[in-house]
Protein backbone atom coordinates (compact mmCIF):
# COMPACT_ATOMS: atom_id res chain seq x y z
CA UNK A 1 0.00 0.00 0.00
CA UNK A 2 1.25 3.08 -0.86
CA UNK A 3 2.78 6.09 1.79
CA UNK A 4 -0.03 8.11 3.13
CA UNK A 5 2.01 11.31 2.25
CA UNK A 6 1.19 10.46 -1.50
CA UNK A 7 -2.59 10.70 -1.33
CA UNK A 8 -4.36 13.39 -2.93
CA UNK A 9 -4.98 16.44 -0.55
CA UNK A 10 -8.79 15.61 -0.66
CA UNK A 11 -8.20 11.87 0.91
CA UNK A 12 -5.67 13.33 2.98
CA UNK A 13 -8.60 15.81 4.63
CA UNK A 14 -11.11 13.09 4.59
CA UNK A 15 -8.54 10.71 6.48
CA UNK A 16 -8.30 13.90 9.10
CA UNK A 17 -12.13 14.44 9.46
CA UNK A 18 -12.50 10.28 10.19
CA UNK A 19 -9.55 10.53 12.28
CA UNK A 20 -8.05 7.53 10.72
CA UNK A 21 -4.34 10.31 11.26
CA UNK A 22 -4.52 13.88 13.15
CA UNK A 23 -3.23 17.02 11.66
CA UNK A 24 0.26 16.40 14.06
CA UNK A 25 0.61 12.98 13.22
CA UNK A 26 0.12 13.93 9.32
CA UNK A 27 2.74 16.38 9.93
CA UNK A 28 5.09 15.09 11.08
CA UNK A 29 5.52 12.50 8.44
CA UNK A 30 5.72 15.21 6.01
CA UNK A 31 8.75 16.61 8.45
CA UNK A 32 10.26 13.15 8.88
CA UNK A 33 10.32 12.88 4.77
CA UNK A 34 11.81 16.20 3.85
CA UNK A 35 14.59 15.09 6.44
CA UNK A 36 14.82 11.50 4.62
CA UNK A 37 14.47 12.85 0.97
CA UNK A 38 15.26 16.54 0.81
CA UNK A 39 18.51 16.43 0.83
CA UNK A 40 18.54 14.64 -2.89
CA UNK A 41 16.36 16.91 -4.66
CA UNK A 42 16.44 19.91 -2.66
CA UNK A 43 12.49 21.06 -3.11
CA UNK A 44 11.55 22.51 -0.01
CA UNK A 45 14.32 25.27 1.36
CA UNK A 46 12.76 26.62 4.58
CA UNK A 47 10.50 25.05 7.05
CA UNK A 48 8.71 26.45 9.90
CA UNK A 49 8.30 23.86 12.47
CA UNK A 50 7.27 25.38 15.37
CA UNK A 51 4.30 27.18 13.66
CA UNK A 52 3.27 24.29 11.48
CA UNK A 53 3.38 22.23 14.95
CA UNK A 54 0.97 24.96 16.25
CA UNK A 55 -1.21 25.43 13.83
CA UNK A 56 -1.72 21.38 13.11
CA UNK A 57 -2.14 20.80 16.71
CA UNK A 58 -5.66 23.76 17.31
CA UNK A 59 -6.76 21.92 14.01
CA UNK A 60 -6.54 18.63 16.06
CA UNK A 61 -8.10 20.42 19.04
CA UNK A 62 -10.94 21.80 17.19
CA UNK A 63 -12.22 19.03 15.48
CA UNK A 64 -12.24 16.71 19.03
CA UNK A 65 -15.08 19.57 19.87
CA UNK A 66 -16.41 18.98 16.54
CA UNK A 67 -15.45 22.15 14.96
CA UNK A 68 -14.01 21.63 11.02
CA UNK A 69 -12.66 24.55 9.91
CA UNK A 70 -12.68 24.19 5.89
CA UNK A 71 -12.69 21.42 3.17
CA UNK A 72 -8.50 21.11 4.36
CA UNK A 73 -8.87 21.20 7.96
CA UNK A 74 -5.58 19.88 8.88
CA UNK A 75 -3.68 19.63 5.54
CA UNK A 76 -0.35 20.26 5.81
CA UNK A 77 1.11 22.19 2.31
CA UNK A 78 3.82 24.33 0.89
CA UNK A 79 3.99 27.38 -0.91
CA UNK A 80 6.22 28.42 -3.73
CA UNK A 81 8.98 30.92 -2.66
CA UNK A 82 7.37 33.96 -4.63
CA UNK A 83 4.42 33.82 -2.77
CA UNK A 84 4.25 35.45 0.74
CA UNK A 85 3.53 33.85 3.79
CA UNK A 86 3.05 35.74 7.22
CA UNK A 87 5.96 34.66 9.45
CA UNK A 88 7.78 32.49 7.07
CA UNK A 89 10.59 34.19 4.87
CA UNK A 90 9.80 34.36 1.20
CA UNK A 91 12.87 35.24 -0.71
CA UNK A 92 11.67 35.03 -4.76
CA UNK A 93 15.25 33.32 -4.58
CA UNK A 94 16.77 36.57 -4.81
CA UNK A 95 19.81 37.71 -2.24
CA UNK A 96 17.89 41.43 -1.57
CA UNK A 97 15.40 39.74 0.37
CA UNK A 98 16.85 36.67 1.83
CA UNK A 99 15.49 37.70 4.93
CA UNK A 100 12.36 39.06 3.97
CA UNK A 101 9.36 37.87 6.18
CA UNK A 102 6.03 39.00 5.45
CA UNK A 103 3.67 40.38 7.97
CA UNK A 104 0.52 38.97 6.21
CA UNK A 105 -0.19 36.01 3.89
CA UNK A 106 -0.54 36.41 -0.43
CA UNK A 107 -4.39 36.61 -0.45
CA UNK A 108 -4.18 33.05 -2.44
CA UNK A 109 -2.62 31.57 0.99
CA UNK A 110 -4.96 33.62 3.62
CA UNK A 111 -7.82 31.69 1.30
CA UNK A 112 -5.84 28.56 1.77
CA UNK A 113 -5.31 28.72 5.54
CA UNK A 114 -9.46 29.67 6.05
CA UNK A 115 -9.89 26.45 4.29
CA UNK A 116 -7.58 24.78 7.24
CA UNK A 117 -4.35 24.42 5.53
CA UNK A 118 -1.61 23.87 7.44
CA UNK A 119 1.58 25.74 5.44
CA UNK A 120 4.74 24.48 7.22
CA UNK A 121 7.31 25.23 4.69
CA UNK A 122 8.38 26.91 1.19
CA UNK A 123 9.66 25.17 -2.08
CA UNK A 124 12.22 26.85 -4.42
CA UNK A 125 12.26 28.50 -7.94
CA UNK A 126 14.45 30.43 -9.87
CA UNK A 127 15.76 33.78 -8.59
CA UNK A 128 12.66 36.30 -9.28
CA UNK A 129 10.59 33.32 -11.11
CA UNK A 130 12.35 34.52 -13.93
CA UNK A 131 13.84 31.51 -15.41
CA UNK A 132 12.72 28.01 -16.74
CA UNK A 133 14.78 26.02 -14.41
CA UNK A 134 14.65 26.01 -10.37
CA UNK A 135 17.81 27.33 -9.12
CA UNK A 136 19.33 30.73 -7.18
CA UNK A 137 21.97 31.62 -5.47
CA UNK A 138 20.98 31.35 -2.20
CA UNK A 139 19.08 27.63 -2.28
CA UNK A 140 20.93 26.03 -4.93
CA UNK A 141 19.63 24.02 -7.40
CA UNK A 142 16.43 21.78 -7.52
CA UNK A 143 16.46 18.08 -8.73
CA UNK A 144 14.15 16.22 -10.84
CA UNK A 145 12.97 13.28 -8.36
CA UNK A 146 12.88 10.94 -11.31
CA UNK A 147 16.35 11.53 -11.98
CA UNK A 148 18.69 14.10 -10.24
CA UNK A 149 20.88 14.82 -13.34
CA UNK A 150 17.62 16.53 -14.74
CA UNK A 151 15.49 20.09 -14.14
CA UNK A 152 12.56 19.58 -12.70
CA UNK A 153 11.50 23.09 -14.23
CA UNK A 154 10.47 26.33 -12.98
CA UNK A 155 9.56 28.29 -12.04
CA UNK A 156 7.24 26.29 -9.77
CA UNK A 157 9.87 23.42 -9.73
CA UNK A 158 10.31 22.70 -6.01
CA UNK A 159 6.58 23.11 -5.98
CA UNK A 160 6.16 20.16 -8.40
CA UNK A 161 9.39 18.23 -6.84
CA UNK A 162 8.13 17.88 -3.01
CA UNK A 163 4.45 17.02 -4.63
CA UNK A 164 6.06 13.92 -6.62
CA UNK A 165 8.41 12.90 -3.69
CA UNK A 166 5.55 12.90 -0.85
CA UNK A 167 6.78 16.06 0.92
CA UNK A 168 3.70 17.69 0.60
CA UNK A 169 -0.23 17.44 0.69
CA UNK A 170 -0.68 20.51 -2.10
CA UNK A 171 1.16 23.02 -3.47
CA UNK A 172 0.33 26.42 -4.47
CA UNK A 173 2.56 27.87 -8.05
CA UNK A 174 2.21 30.39 -10.07
CA UNK A 175 2.64 30.77 -13.98
CA UNK A 176 3.48 33.18 -16.51
CA UNK A 177 5.18 31.30 -19.20
CA UNK A 178 4.35 27.65 -18.05
CA UNK A 179 5.29 27.74 -14.42
CA UNK A 180 2.87 25.57 -13.34
CA UNK A 181 2.01 23.69 -16.38
CA UNK A 182 5.89 22.60 -16.80
CA UNK A 183 6.79 21.98 -13.90
CA UNK A 184 3.69 19.40 -13.74
CA UNK A 185 5.01 17.95 -17.24
CA UNK A 186 8.62 17.17 -15.94
CA UNK A 187 7.57 16.01 -12.69
CA UNK A 188 4.88 13.81 -13.34
CA UNK A 189 1.96 15.79 -11.34
CA UNK A 190 -1.66 17.97 -11.81
CA UNK A 191 -1.07 21.74 -12.09
CA UNK A 192 -4.17 23.98 -13.26
CA UNK A 193 -2.89 27.74 -15.03
CA UNK A 194 -6.53 29.46 -14.01
CA UNK A 195 -7.96 32.09 -16.18
CA UNK A 196 -6.19 35.02 -15.54
CA UNK A 197 -7.85 37.74 -12.95
CA UNK A 198 -9.96 34.72 -11.03
CA UNK A 199 -7.25 34.36 -8.67
CA UNK A 200 -5.74 37.38 -7.12
CA UNK A 201 -1.87 37.67 -7.11
CA UNK A 202 -1.70 40.05 -4.24
CA UNK A 203 1.11 38.76 -2.32
CA UNK A 204 3.19 37.72 -5.20
CA UNK A 205 7.06 38.36 -6.26
CA UNK A 206 7.48 39.86 -7.90
CA UNK A 207 6.25 42.63 -8.19
CA UNK A 208 8.29 44.07 -5.41
CA UNK A 209 7.01 42.82 -2.27
CA UNK A 210 3.64 45.15 -1.24
CA UNK A 211 2.92 45.42 -5.04
CA UNK A 212 -1.36 45.91 -5.35
CA UNK A 213 -1.03 46.02 -9.38
CA UNK A 214 -1.30 42.25 -11.16
CA UNK A 215 0.82 41.67 -14.12
CA UNK A 216 -0.55 40.68 -16.95
CA UNK A 217 -0.66 37.03 -18.06
CA UNK A 218 0.49 36.36 -14.47
CA UNK A 219 -1.61 33.72 -12.48
CA UNK A 220 -1.60 31.79 -8.88
CA UNK A 221 -2.89 28.56 -9.20
CA UNK A 222 -2.53 25.35 -7.33
CA UNK A 223 -0.61 22.26 -8.09
CA UNK A 224 -1.20 18.68 -6.73
CA UNK A 225 -1.05 14.64 -7.02
CA UNK A 226 -4.92 14.35 -8.82
CA UNK A 227 -6.83 16.33 -10.52
CA UNK A 228 -9.77 15.91 -7.88
CA UNK A 229 -7.61 18.48 -5.48
CA UNK A 230 -7.20 21.10 -8.35
CA UNK A 231 -10.75 21.25 -8.08
CA UNK A 232 -10.84 21.53 -4.49
CA UNK A 233 -8.15 24.28 -4.50
CA UNK A 234 -9.76 26.79 -7.41
CA UNK A 235 -12.78 26.52 -5.25
CA UNK A 236 -11.40 27.75 -2.42
CA UNK A 237 -8.74 30.36 -4.26
CA UNK A 238 -11.08 32.11 -7.25
CA UNK A 239 -13.09 34.75 -6.50
CA UNK A 240 -12.26 38.77 -5.95
CA UNK A 241 -10.16 40.48 -3.53
CA UNK A 242 -11.85 42.25 -0.50
CA UNK A 243 -11.62 45.82 -2.05
CA UNK A 244 -13.11 44.66 -5.06
CA UNK A 245 -16.01 42.17 -3.92
CA UNK A 246 -18.40 44.98 -3.09
CA UNK A 247 -20.60 44.03 -6.35
CA UNK A 248 -18.42 41.52 -8.49
CA UNK A 249 -19.34 38.05 -7.95
CA UNK A 250 -17.69 34.79 -9.70
CA UNK A 251 -19.92 32.36 -10.58
CA UNK A 252 -17.55 29.57 -12.57
CA UNK A 253 -19.52 27.76 -14.88
CA UNK A 254 -19.71 23.48 -14.20
CA UNK A 255 -17.57 21.41 -16.50
CA UNK A 256 -19.29 21.36 -19.85
CA UNK A 257 -20.36 17.17 -19.78
CA UNK A 258 -20.73 14.84 -16.75
CA UNK A 259 -19.05 11.62 -19.05
CA UNK A 260 -15.92 11.99 -20.79
CA UNK A 261 -17.43 10.36 -23.98
CA UNK A 262 -19.47 13.27 -24.30
CA UNK A 263 -16.68 15.85 -24.63
CA UNK A 264 -15.91 17.26 -28.07
CA UNK A 265 -11.89 17.00 -28.24
CA UNK A 266 -9.72 18.72 -30.63
CA UNK A 267 -5.90 17.20 -30.56
CA UNK A 268 -3.21 19.84 -31.59
CA UNK A 269 -0.32 17.61 -30.77
CA UNK A 270 2.73 19.43 -32.74
CA UNK A 271 3.96 22.23 -34.92
CA UNK A 272 6.55 22.70 -37.40
CA UNK A 273 7.10 26.49 -35.53
CA UNK A 274 7.96 24.31 -32.41
CA UNK A 275 8.26 20.55 -33.04
CA UNK A 276 7.31 17.94 -30.58
CA UNK A 277 10.28 15.42 -29.34
CA UNK A 278 9.78 12.50 -30.64
CA UNK A 279 9.38 10.36 -27.24
CA UNK A 280 7.23 12.55 -25.69
CA UNK A 281 5.08 12.69 -29.23
CA UNK A 282 4.14 8.92 -28.95
CA UNK A 283 3.00 9.42 -25.66
CA UNK A 284 0.73 12.34 -26.37
CA UNK A 285 -0.62 9.91 -29.26
CA UNK A 286 -1.02 6.79 -26.88
CA UNK A 287 -3.55 8.85 -24.53
CA UNK A 288 -5.16 10.18 -27.85
CA UNK A 289 -5.43 6.54 -28.61
CA UNK A 290 -6.69 5.49 -25.17
CA UNK A 291 -9.32 8.52 -25.66
CA UNK A 292 -10.91 7.04 -29.02
CA UNK A 293 -10.79 2.83 -27.17
CA UNK A 294 -13.13 4.79 -24.39
CA UNK A 295 -15.40 6.34 -26.70
CA UNK A 296 -14.18 9.97 -27.20
CA UNK A 297 -14.08 10.76 -30.81
CA UNK A 298 -10.95 13.41 -31.00
CA UNK A 299 -10.10 15.44 -34.49
CA UNK A 300 -6.92 16.21 -35.08
CA UNK A 301 -6.92 18.70 -37.52
CA UNK A 302 -9.18 21.07 -35.53
CA UNK A 303 -7.14 24.38 -34.95
CA UNK A 304 -8.08 27.99 -33.83
CA UNK A 305 -7.71 30.49 -36.65
CA UNK A 306 -4.28 31.60 -35.61
CA UNK A 307 -0.76 31.13 -36.90
CA UNK A 308 1.92 29.92 -33.69
CA UNK A 309 4.68 31.74 -34.77
CA UNK A 310 2.56 35.15 -35.21
CA UNK A 311 0.97 34.02 -31.60
CA UNK A 312 4.07 33.20 -30.04
CA UNK A 313 5.59 36.13 -31.01
CA UNK A 314 2.96 38.28 -29.45
CA UNK A 315 2.93 36.35 -26.09
CA UNK A 316 6.75 37.23 -26.62
CA UNK A 317 6.29 40.74 -26.40
CA UNK A 318 3.82 41.23 -23.53
CA UNK A 319 5.67 38.77 -21.59
CA UNK A 320 8.44 41.11 -21.69
CA UNK A 321 6.63 44.16 -21.35
CA UNK A 322 5.07 42.41 -18.28
CA UNK A 323 8.29 41.28 -16.52
CA UNK A 324 10.03 44.33 -17.64
CA UNK A 325 9.85 46.21 -13.84
CA UNK A 326 12.15 43.67 -12.57
CA UNK A 327 15.01 45.67 -15.13
CA UNK A 328 16.87 47.88 -13.12
CA UNK A 329 16.19 51.22 -14.03
CA UNK A 330 20.37 51.65 -15.27
CA UNK A 331 20.03 48.26 -16.70
CA UNK A 332 17.06 49.53 -18.89
CA UNK A 333 18.02 52.40 -20.22
CA UNK A 334 21.38 50.17 -21.95
CA UNK A 335 19.20 48.10 -22.68
CA UNK A 336 16.86 50.77 -24.36
CA UNK A 337 20.01 52.43 -26.09
CA UNK A 338 20.63 48.59 -27.29
CA UNK A 339 17.33 48.37 -29.17
CA UNK A 340 17.12 51.87 -30.81
CA UNK A 341 20.94 50.72 -32.68
CA UNK A 342 19.41 47.93 -34.14
CA UNK A 343 18.69 47.34 -37.54
CA UNK A 344 14.90 46.73 -38.39
CA UNK A 345 15.21 43.39 -39.48
CA UNK A 346 17.43 42.40 -36.70
CA UNK A 347 15.37 39.37 -35.20
CA UNK A 348 17.80 37.95 -32.62
CA UNK A 349 16.40 36.60 -29.44
CA UNK A 350 18.50 39.57 -27.70
CA UNK A 351 16.99 42.15 -30.07
CA UNK A 352 13.83 40.75 -29.78
CA UNK A 353 14.17 40.93 -25.96
CA UNK A 354 15.19 44.30 -26.08
CA UNK A 355 12.91 46.03 -28.48
CA UNK A 356 10.08 44.00 -26.62
CA UNK A 357 11.25 45.40 -22.55
CA UNK A 358 11.27 48.66 -23.42
CA UNK A 359 8.78 49.46 -26.02
CA UNK A 360 6.49 52.23 -25.61
CA UNK A 361 2.85 51.68 -24.35
CA UNK A 362 1.66 52.88 -27.82
CA UNK A 363 3.14 49.74 -29.23
CA UNK A 364 1.83 47.93 -26.54
CA UNK A 365 -1.58 48.96 -27.18
CA UNK A 366 -0.95 47.75 -31.00
CA UNK A 367 0.29 44.29 -29.60
CA UNK A 368 -2.57 44.03 -27.18
CA UNK A 369 -4.90 44.62 -30.00
CA UNK A 370 -3.37 41.81 -32.06
CA UNK A 371 -4.34 39.95 -28.60
CA UNK A 372 -7.53 40.59 -28.65
CA UNK A 373 -8.02 39.56 -32.34
CA UNK A 374 -6.68 35.80 -31.11
CA UNK A 375 -8.59 35.58 -27.99
CA UNK A 376 -11.92 35.71 -30.16
CA UNK A 377 -10.43 33.37 -32.65
CA UNK A 378 -10.44 31.08 -29.21
CA UNK A 379 -13.59 31.77 -28.58
CA UNK A 380 -15.05 30.72 -31.65
CA UNK A 381 -13.27 27.76 -31.88
CA UNK A 382 -14.57 26.90 -28.01
CA UNK A 383 -18.33 27.25 -29.81
CA UNK A 384 -17.36 23.68 -31.87
CA UNK A 385 -15.36 22.14 -28.93
CA UNK A 386 -15.17 21.56 -25.66
CA UNK A 387 -11.64 21.20 -24.95
CA UNK A 388 -8.25 20.95 -27.08
CA UNK A 389 -5.16 18.97 -25.89
CA UNK A 390 -1.93 20.06 -26.48
CA UNK A 391 1.64 20.13 -25.99
CA UNK A 392 3.01 21.78 -22.40
CA UNK A 393 6.49 21.62 -23.93
CA UNK A 394 8.47 20.15 -26.81
CA UNK A 395 10.59 17.50 -24.54
CA UNK A 396 10.81 15.64 -20.96
CA UNK A 397 12.48 16.88 -18.24
CA UNK A 398 16.31 18.18 -19.42
CA UNK A 399 19.61 18.18 -17.91
CA UNK A 400 20.56 20.82 -15.60
CA UNK A 401 21.77 23.86 -17.83
CA UNK A 402 23.20 26.53 -16.30
CA UNK A 403 25.05 28.23 -18.78
CA UNK A 404 25.86 32.08 -19.39
CA UNK A 405 24.32 33.90 -21.25
CA UNK A 406 21.29 32.32 -20.43
CA UNK A 407 19.29 33.67 -23.47
CA UNK A 408 21.57 31.53 -25.48
CA UNK A 409 21.12 28.17 -24.10
CA UNK A 410 19.56 25.36 -26.66
CA UNK A 411 17.90 22.30 -26.17
CA UNK A 412 17.65 19.17 -28.43
CA UNK A 413 14.79 18.28 -30.09
CA UNK A 414 14.84 14.96 -32.35
CA UNK A 415 18.42 15.55 -32.36
CA UNK A 416 18.45 19.20 -33.71
CA UNK A 417 19.13 22.20 -31.91
CA UNK A 418 16.35 24.37 -30.47
CA UNK A 419 16.57 27.43 -28.93
CA UNK A 420 16.00 27.19 -25.10
CA UNK A 421 12.70 29.35 -25.12
CA UNK A 422 10.83 26.93 -27.28
CA UNK A 423 10.28 25.32 -23.92
CA UNK A 424 7.97 28.35 -22.91
CA UNK A 425 6.47 28.64 -26.64
CA UNK A 426 3.46 26.17 -26.14
CA UNK A 427 2.50 27.64 -22.59
CA UNK A 428 2.96 31.03 -23.54
CA UNK A 429 0.52 30.95 -26.55
CA UNK A 430 -2.23 29.60 -24.49
CA UNK A 431 -1.31 31.99 -21.43
CA UNK A 432 -1.03 35.14 -24.05
CA UNK A 433 -5.26 34.51 -24.37
CA UNK A 434 -6.04 34.32 -20.56
CA UNK A 435 -7.21 30.85 -20.81
CA UNK A 436 -7.83 28.27 -18.50
CA UNK A 437 -5.69 24.90 -18.93
CA UNK A 438 -4.80 21.99 -17.03
CA UNK A 439 -1.77 20.10 -17.26
CA UNK A 440 -2.37 16.27 -16.22
CA UNK A 441 0.57 13.10 -16.24
CA UNK A 442 -0.47 10.40 -19.22
CA UNK A 443 2.83 8.20 -19.10
CA UNK A 444 6.74 8.33 -19.25
CA UNK A 445 9.17 8.73 -22.03
CA UNK A 446 11.51 5.37 -22.80
CA UNK A 447 14.21 6.64 -20.91
CA UNK A 448 11.26 7.18 -17.61
CA UNK A 449 10.57 10.68 -17.69
CA UNK A 450 6.91 11.65 -16.99
CA UNK A 451 4.84 13.19 -19.74
CA UNK A 452 1.96 16.13 -19.28
CA UNK A 453 -0.73 16.73 -21.87
CA UNK A 454 -2.20 20.73 -21.01
CA UNK A 455 -5.31 20.41 -21.89
CA UNK A 456 -7.09 23.90 -22.85
CA UNK A 457 -10.46 25.26 -21.88
CA UNK A 458 -12.84 27.79 -22.88
CA UNK A 459 -12.08 31.33 -20.92
CA UNK A 460 -13.68 31.33 -17.71
CA UNK A 461 -14.91 27.57 -17.24
CA UNK A 462 -12.03 26.45 -15.61
CA UNK A 463 -14.33 23.36 -14.35
CA UNK A 464 -13.87 21.46 -17.55
CA UNK A 465 -10.54 21.49 -18.17
CA UNK A 466 -10.16 19.93 -14.86
CA UNK A 467 -13.12 17.63 -14.76
CA UNK A 468 -11.46 16.64 -18.44
CA UNK A 469 -8.04 15.73 -16.48
CA UNK A 470 -10.08 13.48 -13.56
CA UNK A 471 -11.54 11.51 -16.46
CA UNK A 472 -8.28 10.92 -18.36
CA UNK A 473 -6.70 9.69 -15.76
CA UNK A 474 -9.21 7.11 -15.74
CA UNK A 475 -7.88 6.04 -18.98
CA UNK A 476 -4.17 6.82 -18.52
CA UNK A 477 -3.06 5.91 -15.13
CA UNK A 478 -2.86 9.35 -13.74
CA UNK A 479 0.10 10.13 -11.13
CA UNK A 480 2.61 7.69 -10.57
CA UNK A 481 5.69 7.71 -7.87
CA UNK A 482 8.69 7.62 -8.73
CA UNK A 483 10.86 4.57 -7.77
CA UNK A 484 12.96 5.30 -4.67
CA UNK A 485 10.36 7.16 -2.92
Amino acid sequence: MPDIAFRSASQLAKAIREKEVSSRELLDHYLERVEKFNSKINAVVTLDVQRGRKRADAADTALARGEVWGPLHGVPMTVKDSIETAGIRTTAGAKSLAQHVPAADATAVHRLVEAGAVVFGKTNLPTYAMDVQSYNPIFGTTNNPWNVSHSPRGSSGGAAAALVAGLTGLELGSDIGGSIRCPAHYCGVYGHKPTHGIVPMRGHIPGPPGTLSEADIAVIGPMARSAEDLALALDILAGPDLDRATAWRLELPPARHAALREYRVAAWLDDPECPIDRDVLDAYQTAVGALRKAGVTVHESARPALNFAEAYRIYFSLLNAATSTAVKRERFVEIAQYAEQLPPDDQSASGNFARSVTQRHRDWLSVNEARERLRLSWANFFKDYDVLLCPIAPTAAIPHDHTEPFLERVIQVNGATRSYWDQIAWAGVIGLAYLPATAAPIGCTRAGLPVGLQIVGPYLEDRTPIAFANHLAKVTGGFEIPLGY
